[in-house]
């Protein structure tokens, strides 16, 4: 655990962009007993941000956690999305009402979201930096932060401007290690380099990593793929928070079975690493995550996170048809918004036109 926090319990954080749904919206009543769970096993750290769930996640985060639990019972860590702020005037009343929301008075943790050239461009000429140092000197700000999806020498410039930046949320798994887009191993090396304790979203790259094909059931011995990815993510010197978007209880109760008391994966269990990524590799067509920040604004209403996922399992024998790919990716028309916010670098409107044809 991160000197810096000693008011983190452990190491898995409740990531808060996939909660269980039912229908359309959040089931409220399986998230209250995922909490329960999460916090009766002494961890504590939830992560949302005001884009999460179509703007839903910081209200159920209020209903089912914070007017439920003493305020020191629990880490909580929200986001400045750059999606939701136009002018320098408008942070302070965005940051507000996340407050407001989210039924507390500060935030443990206070994030830059999806910093990268562009966001940390329009971060520096809203003078966010400023407004989020002096909101901590406020003390309604316990740590300051950013999450980042970008090339590792955008990173190293943020953190030499903004030394004030305690701590970095990097997309971090054994699939994306050495990505040349994601730059996991880069931008990892930057923060070992700069002293930057840090926090891992997607060590199971969007619930992928916890579906394998098949051959993959003799490599992991009876564990499960999830438990591989998350400790293997956790296992890295300087790491002191995964995250995890659970789902479900069963996905909940399972990860704390093995981060209760968290142990690095062992040299043999590493090889297996080794051969569950060539695997993975060698199966996946598309490296979606399902963070569906691509689906709200698109003007022809896709669920482009299903359209790729169907895709892929149909590439790797696991399901889908042409039937259910190619009619929904003929809708797309091509507005390029959706690759504009995607954390993956993904040429979206391409990909789209090329499933239309051949899914």
């Amino acid at each position: 655990m991160a000197e810096q926090f000693p008011e983190i319990k452990k190491k898995l954080g409740f990531g808060c962009m996939r909660f269980p749904m039912q229908g359309q919206q959040v089931d409220e009543e399986i998230v209250k007993q995922m909490v329960d769970a999460f916090l009766a096993a002494g961890f504590n750290y939830f992560d949302t941000a005001r884009p999460y769930h179509s703007t839903a996640s910081e209200q159920v985060l209020r209903r089912c956690l914070t007017s439920r639990y003493p305020r020191e019972s629990y880490v909580l860590a929200n986001k400045l999305s750059p999606t939701f702020y136009e002018k320098e005037e408008e942070i302070l009343p965005l940051f507000y009402d996340q407050l407001r929301v989210c039924g507390v008075d500060y935030f443990d943790f206070y994030l830059f979201h999806a910093n990268s050239a562009v966001r940390h461009e329009k971060f520096t000429q809203t003078h966010a930096y400023d407004i989020v140092k002096q909101l901590k000197a406020e003390g309604k700000i316990r740590h300051i932060a950013t999450s980042f999806h970008d090339r590792a020498e955008v990173l190293e410039q943020i953190l030499t401007e903004h030394p004030e930046i305690e701590a970095v949320q990097l997309q971090f798994n054994y699939a994306d290690y050495e990505d040349p887009k994601v730059q996991s191993r880069r931008c990892y090396e930057v923060c070992r380099r700069l002293g930057k304790p840090i926090l891992v979203m997607e060590p199971v790259k969007g619930g992928s990593l916890a579906a394998l094909p098949p051959e993959a059931d003799a490599l992991l011995a009876g564990k499960s793929p999830a438990e591989y990815a998350i400790r293997y993510a956790a296992g890295f010197e300087g790491v002191f928070m995964v995250l995890s978007g659970m789902s479900d209880l069963h996905q909940m109760q399972e990860n704390l079975s093995f981060m209760a008391d968290f142990q690095p994966l062992s040299s043999q269990e590493q090889q297996v690493v080794g051969k569950l990524r060539t695997l993975y590799q060698s199966r996946n067509k598309i490296p979606c995550t399902a963070c569906r920040y691509c689906t709200d604004g698109c003007p022809a209403g896709i669920d482009i996170p299903t359209v790729f996922r169907s895709a892929n399992d149909l590439h790797s024998d696991q399901g889908g048809s042409p039937q259910q790919i190619a009619p929904e990716a003929a809708k797309c028309i091509g507005c390029g918004q959706c690759a504009a916010v995607c954390p993956q670098h993904l040429n979206i409107p391409e990909l789209m036109t090329h499933l239309a044809e051949n899914p």
